[in-house]
């Protein structure tokens, strides 16, 4: 037995209407599900980044209760092809690119944050494929 992938990856966000401009208007994602007050879910790749307010959240109802808060951390893959126009359009959005960094091997990332001071990675396809 073995484990696919991650298919969700959740952010817990103050205001979802700010995360929906940003992850759906600026990065581009396409919106896939959203409860007013309660989430938002975004297609990004093949995985599915899923926005919720913690105060709805942690309530429960039809599934377990779940909430947090802090600044989580998660990365984007894209093509190495890609990843300067990347950089690019994360810049042109007047998002500050705190830091770039190389990883060897002709493996690059570069970290931002979104709105609630999550900090997110673009990083080059195929870095983690070349083992420990």
């Amino acid at each position: 037995m073995e484990i696919k992938k991650i298919k969700e990856t959740c952010l817990y966000v103050k205001d979802l209407a700010e995360s929906k401009r940003f992850y759906g208007e600026k990065l581009g994602f396409k919106t896939i599900g959203e409860v007013k007050d309660r989430h938002v879910f975004f297609r990004a790749g093949a995985s599915v980044l899923l926005c919720f307010n913690p105060e709805a959240s942690k309530k429960g109802g039809t599934l377990p209760p779940h909430f947090g808060g802090g600044q989580l951390h998660l990365a984007f893959e894209v093509s190495k092809e890609e990843y300067q126009p990347w950089k690019e359009k994360v810049a042109a959005l007047g998002v500050e690119i705190e830091q770039e960094f190389d990883w060897g091997g002709g493996f690059l990332s570069f970290y931002f944050r979104d709105p609630d001071e999550h900090l997110l990675e673009v990083v080059m396809e195929g870095m983690w494929e070349r083992g420990a």
